[in-house]
């Protein structure tokens, strides 16, 4: 099998797997980046994820991560519910609905790489979906799947940004997609505008100590008071700058079951959120990413939404 057929086979095979969209990137190191993500951590936007301050060449370079890394494969997958919550109750990231991405994409990449392995033989591998020292919206723009919007987030003019991303970095040799050209945000700002603790303190710059996602996820302390009235309900990660883009609009459901939510996290009103227990509430989020904060973080949201 060839370069080009091996490239096709991929491809093909992504569709199979549910994956929206998949690029190939030739790897190399990232030298245009690097400025860029030095000054974000100089600036200290990152917080107290340290771990972002580890491995700063790995991020820059997949061949520290694969040996001999020649090709970036990256995906899409999407997580945009066919239900969602009552808009009056407290809010979940819409990618947290169902069972841990993580996990769920992992599983996929890993049965994606035998098949290549059956056609090719063995190669050097890793695969990844926010899970290493990977720039993964970098990659898949690179790999023609959108561009990076100004709240950050890869966008795509057929489907939005509710998507995952994910990467096969290898040894293979593919055939190498152009990166993609140009920026549809225009003069549009809404996702800046509609943040309301004013994240997004430029274009494509998070703070993310001011990011309601960070806050209920992220941040293990206390949420600071001049964040009073100010996560507008939201008690894990948060979805506004999505919301609020019209690139989304184009967002349809996933076919993914596994993301389907439990039943009552649907119908929780707020009053059900604040006399949640902690039986009730490793019932509701088996397998899911909003276990990341334990029992004690997701109160200790709700009580900050509520006395706000």
């Amino acid at each position: 099998m060839n370069k080009e057929q091996l490239t096709y086979f991929i491809k093909e095979k992504a569709k199979e797997y549910s994956f929206i969209g998949c690029g190939i990137s030739r790897s190399r190191f990232l030298e245009e980046e690097a400025p860029k993500l030095e000054k974000w951590l100089k600036e200290g936007y990152h917080g107290n994820m340290k771990y972002l301050e580890n491995n700063f060449d790995k991020r820059l370079n997949p061949g520290l991560l694969v040996d001999g890394a020649k090709s970036v494969i990256s995906f899409l997958y999407n997580y945009y519910p066919q239900e969602k919550q009552n808009s009056e109750s407290y809010h979940i990231a819409k990618y947290a609905y169902g069972e841990d991405y993580h996990l769920v994409i992992r599983e996929k990449l890993q049965k994606f790489v035998e098949e290549i392995q059956n056609k090719v033989g063995q190669f050097s591998y890793r695969v990844f979906t926010d899970s290493a020292p990977v720039m993964e919206r970098t990659w898949a723009q690179k790999s023609g799947l959108g561009w990076i919007g100004k709240n950050s987030l890869l966008l795509s003019k057929q489907k939005g940004s509710f998507f995952f991303l994910a990467e096969i970095i290898c040894d293979l040799e593919l055939n190498y997609d152009e990166a993609f050209p140009t920026n549809h945000c225009g003069s549009c700002t809404r996702c800046m505008d509609a943040c309301p603790t004013q994240a997004i303190i430029s274009e494509r710059v998070i703070d993310s100590t001011k990011c309601i996602s960070y806050l209920t996820i992220e941040l293990k302390d206390q949420i600071g008071e001049e964040f009073d009235g100010k996560l507008k309900d939201w008690i894990f990660g948060c979805d506004i700058c999505q919301d609020v883009c019209p690139w989304n609009r184009f967002s349809t459901p996933h076919t993914e079951d596994k993301f389907n939510p439990h039943p009552d996290l649907l119908s929780y009103t707020k009053n059900d959120w604040n006399d949640i227990n902690e039986e009730a509430f490793k019932i509701l989020f088996k397998n899911s990413a909003v276990k990341r904060t334990k029992f004690s973080g997701f109160q200790r949201n709700i009580l900050f939404n509520k006395k706000t």
